[in-house]
């Protein structure tokens, strides 16, 4: 019973690889246009494969301009990195 309590725990741990970030929380007025912020972010050399909003952060998953895979939080208002996780 201990080795599957031990497996579901490190099974959950290993899927969230990069948890939510915690960005400052700012008026949807003072925000950045999605529009924007992909063509800035994109402009940085990172390749967009999935953009979203993810509470008051916008997050990307893609890839940098070296290829390596890229899990990014970013600031809605300035676009400040809150958080990344950059693959091999």
């Amino acid at each position: 019973m201990l080795k599957i309590i031990a497996f579901a725990v490190a099974a959950a741990l290993s899927t969230g690889a990069l948890a939510s970030a915690k960005c400052v929380s700012h008026p949807k007025s003072e925000w950045m246009t999605e529009a924007d912020a992909r063509a800035k972010i994109e402009a940085q050399g990172y390749v967009i494969k999935k953009f979203k909003v993810d509470g008051n952060c916008y997050e990307i998953y893609g890839t940098t301009k070296d290829g390596k895979k890229a899990e990014i939080y970013f600031d809605t208002k300035t676009l400040d990195i809150v958080k990344s996780e950059i693959g091999k």
